[in-house]
Formats: C-alpha cells, sequence, structure tokens
C-alpha cells in the first residue's frame, strides 16, 4: 500500500524572559525612623512590575534580633496575591554625593548560579538581613540631608509558547482621519459655510453635529431656515481654523505659523492660539480639544504667569488645568503674589483668591503630614520667594520690597490660623507677625 507524503514540518518554541521594571524609594527623615523597634518597617508605595504588586520594606533597626540593631534590612515583599511568583531582584543604595559609588545587591548577577527566587505567597519577600552596617551607613554619602535613597529592580519570570505563523498580513494604522481632513478642503460637498470676520469656511453639518452637541442644537434649530451661511463674530478666523481642523482630523492644527518645535506627541502651540483655542472648545463643548489646550497651556506655567492661567482656567471650565495652576500658585504663594498677574486675580476673581487659600491649607498639612510639597510657612520664614525659580523683577525694585498682594492683614492670620491650627500659641503669633510684616 503506497504510504501518503509527508505534511509541511512544523515547530514551536518556549520564550522565558523576564519582564522588569524599577522604583525608587526616598526615605527622609532616617535619624527619626530609628529605634521604632527590630523588625519594625517603613514601606514603600506598592508598584506593579509583570502584574504583580511589589513593595519596599526597610528595617531602620534590622529584621533580625540577633543582630541587636547592628544592620539596617532591606527587603521586597511581593504585596498582591500570588502563587510561587519567580523573579529575580536588584536592591541600590544610592551614593548621594555625586561619586556614582552606588552599593548594590543584585540576583541578576547569579541568575546561572542559583535560578530565579520562587515568592510562594502573598508577604512573601527577598532581601537582605544585613544589608548595610548601620554605623558605617550613618557616615556614609548614602546618607544626606538625613536621607536614604534606595533603587529597587524587579524582573518577572514569564514563559510563552511562540507559534510562528507561515503567513501574516500587516494591517496599517487608522487614516481616517486624513480622509476627514480631505473632506474638510473639499468645497463641493459642504453644506453648511462660516463667515468669520469676512474669511468664509466651508464644512459638513452632519460632521460638526456628530463631533459637538452645540452646533447640533444649532443645525436642529436652523432646520426651517434656508440660509446657510453662519456669522461667527466672537473668534478669529485663525482660531476658527485651528477649531475644523480638530473637529475633522481630532488632531491639533499643524501650521507653521502657529506651531514651534517641540519633540511632544502633542504640538507646540503658541500661548495666545491654545488660550483662544481653548475658548472654543469651551464653547462648542469639545472635551478632548479642551485638554489638548490645558496640556500645552500646562507646559509653561511659572510664577509669572500662573495667575493669568489660573484665571483662563476658570473661565472656560478647565479643571485639569486649573487644579495644577492652584497647587503651583499654593507652593509658590509668595513669588506669585509678586507677579502681575495676581493684580488681575485680585481685581476681577475674588473666588479664586479663596479657593487659592483652600489649596494653601491643604499643601501645608500635605507638608505636615510627611508629603512632598515645600511648606508655604517655609517660604515666609526664610524669605526665599523664589523657590528656585525665576522671578521677574521690576526695574528699580530689589528684593525685599513690599509685595503686591490682595491679602489683607486680617485675611494673612485666618490663613494662619486655619492653617497652622496644630501649632501652640506662641509659634502662631510669631508666624502671623513674620506674614503680616511681608504683606503690609
Amino acid at each position: 500500500m503506497p504510504s501518503s507524503p509527508l505534511g509541511s514540518p512544523t515547530s514551536s518554541r518556549s520564550v522565558t524572559q523576564t519582564v522588569n521594571g524599577s522604583h525608587r524609594f526616598t526615605i527622609k527623615g532616617y535619624s527619626l525612623a530609628k529605634g521604632m523597634g527590630v523588625g519594625k518597617h517603613i514601606a514603600s508605595e506598592s508598584f506593579t512590575v509583570g502584574g504583580y504588586q511589589w513593595a519596599i520594606y526597610f528595617y531602620p533597626d534590622g529584621k533580625n534580633p540577633e543582630d541587636h540593631s547592628t544592620y539596617v534590612s532591606v527587603f521586597v515583599a511581593l504585596a498582591s496575591e500570588g502563587t510561587d511568583v519567580r523573579a529575580l531582584f536588584e536592591l541600590t543604595l544610592l551614593d548621594q554625593s555625586g561619586k556614582g559609588k552606588h552599593k548594590v545587591h543584585s540576583h541578576f548577577d547569579r541568575a546561572l548560579e542559583s535560578g530565579p527566587y520562587t515568592l510562594k505567597y502573598r508577604g512573601s519577600m527577598w532581601g537582605y538581613k544585613r544589608f548595610f552596617r548601620r554605623a558605617m551607613l550613618e557616615t556614609s554619602d548614602f546618607l544626606k540631608d538625613d536621607c536614604l535613597k534606595i533603587n529597587c529592580t524587579v524582573g518577572v519570570v514569564v514563559s510563552e509558547i511562540d507559534c510562528p505563523r507561515l503567513h501574516s498580513i500587516q494591517v496599517p494604522e487608522s487614516d481616517i482621519g486624513s480622509h476627514f481632513g480631505m473632506l474638510l478642503e473639499n468645497e463641493e460637498c459642504s453644506d453648511i459655510t462660516f463667515n468669520v470676520f469676512g474669511e468664509k469656511f466651508h464644512a459638513h453639518k452632519l460632521v460638526l453635529a456628530a463631533r459637538s452637541p452645540v452646533f447640533e442644537a444649532e443645525f436642529s434649530e436652523r432646520m426651517e431656515v434656508d440660509d446657510n451661511e453662519i456669522l461667527v463674530t466672537d473668534m478669529e478666523p485663525r482660531v476658527f481654523k485651528a477649531l475644523l481642523h480638530f473637529i475633522y482630523r481630532d488632531s491639533l492644527i499643524d501650521d507653521e505659523e502657529f506651531v514651534g518645535t517641540s519633540s511632544s506627541s502633542i504640538p507646540s502651540v503658541s500661548d495666545a492660539l491654545a488660550s483662544k483655542l481653548l475658548a472654543a472648545a469651551d464653547k462648542y463643548d469639545l472635551p478632548r480639544l479642551r485638554l489638548m489646550c490645558e496640556s500645552v497651556l500646562c507646559k509653561d506655567i511659572s510664577v509669572n504667569s500662573v495667575a493669568n492661567v489660573l484665571a483662563l482656567a476658570d473661565r472656560h471650565h478647565a479643571m485639569e488645568l486649573k487644579a495644577v495652576c492652584l497647587k503651583f500658585a499654593a507652593e509658590n504663594l509668595v513669588a506669585v503674589m509678586r507677579s502681575d498677574g495676581f493684580e488681575y486675580l485680585k481685581e476681577n476673581c475674588p473666588s479664586l483668591q479663596s479657593e487659592l487659600l483652600k489649596t494653601v491649607a491643604g499643601c501645608e498639612e500635605e507638608f505636615s503630614g510627611g508629603g512632598k510639597s515645600r511648606s508655604v510657612w517655609a517660604q515666609f520664614s526664610d524669605g526665599d520667594d523664589t523657590i528656585n525659580r525665576s522671578v521677574r523683577q521690576k526695574p528699580g525694585k530689589r528684593r525685599g520690597t513690599k509685595p503686591r498682594s490682595g491679602f489683607s492683614s486680617k485675611v494673612v492670620v485666618m490663613v494662619v490660623r486655619g492653617v497652622q491650627g496644630k501649632m501652640n500659641e506662641a509659634a502662631t503669633t510669631s508666624a502671623a507677625g513674620n506674614m503680616v510684616h511681608c504683606f503690609n
């Protein structure tokens, strides 16, 4: 009986590799953490690598009672549910002198000798009970300004079967935006015209209505009207052009007249256009365009511009940008109050001053709770009103001159009492005196 011909050979391969991720853990106030007890640790925020949550545990008095707090201990813990999770680890104590002489404990270098470490269940740890001798640590370049920095790299081992396909077809990225852009340029198919200070823009009702509920409502009201030309009197032609560009292409306009050089994925639109386009996005209820403009305006916030940008964000319901401005202004309060823009804020936006005070209080609470925000009180007590930023000085004015401010002495004292409620009476009175002296 004749044998049947052999079919085409098949193949597959198993690929085992690591999915790597890193986390930097900064420990401030090391001297205060000492003495918390053997086996007691400070934990980092959890971070995700390879689909699992991890955390760094730092034991300032060590983990092993037999060492009598001679060493500090550092471990990496599996902080999420998992069974037999295999991983490689690296713990690095960073040299803060700039010499680059970091202390590295790496499992990656010994992978061939011992293989990956297996963590059996949630809470399993890998690390060193004798990570560093404490007496040496406290006189080394690893400890600076009572602060330690530990970098942790986790490599989760994953395996998969790779079956190569004999045939494949590449699908290009969507080009619907370019096609709609060509539709915008084709006047013959348009059914609505906008007259913007004498410049005509042709568009399509269906496209505009699909993108903007405001246009949809406007066209519904005009169904009985034969006139297909709309007069626009509250927007410059270049802004309306950028608006239509977004509606059809879902991107910011890329015209050289408006765009500077930028490596960002979002074109660097000039502040003037971004501000006016933000107003257009608010008028026509285009939330994505609003966020794009917020992103552009957010990039160059400074002590001189933040007050004006804050007022703009509030006026056009740009809540993300507004939150950034409030936090920035609160963290740089003294310098911002000396800016020209703050005068406008004081005279035209009293409600924003109230919101700024609340944000100042929030930043102060965050600072007192160990957060990263710089204490507002430090700005007054040390006389630093620039916060390492360039603050434009008026000609003839020198540092230390009386700042312009919308806050009266009573309001300043109110901030003192509200923000520093936990301070003792003497400290509060002293701080209030410093602030009132600063603003009067």
